[in-house]
């Protein structure tokens, strides 16, 4: 199993929809952040669906070290 590569160290704000599922990049190598775009293929790392319970901005974690995954916890602070 592969390590997870931080994308970024900050969260990235996505608007998102109410019942709408996202695949959050669990192994910061797609070129879509802070979604999967398949670079995952032979790391042992698989993305995470989220389904958005409203509408409205979320958080999604940028650093790929939050205890909350897929949404920041401010774990990138600490790094």
């Amino acid at each position: 199993m592969t390590e997870p590569i931080p994308a970024q160290k900050a969260p990235y704000k996505i608007d998102v929809v109410e019942g709408k599922s996202y695949f959050w990049c669990a192994c910061g190598r797609s070129q879509k952040q802070p979604f999967c775009d398949g670079s995952h293929k032979d790391t042992g790392i698989t993305p995470i669906k989220y389904k958005a319970k409203r509408s409205g901005p979320a958080f999604f974690c940028g650093c790929k070290a939050s205890a909350k995954e897929p949404l920041c916890d401010g774990t990138h602070s600490r790094l």
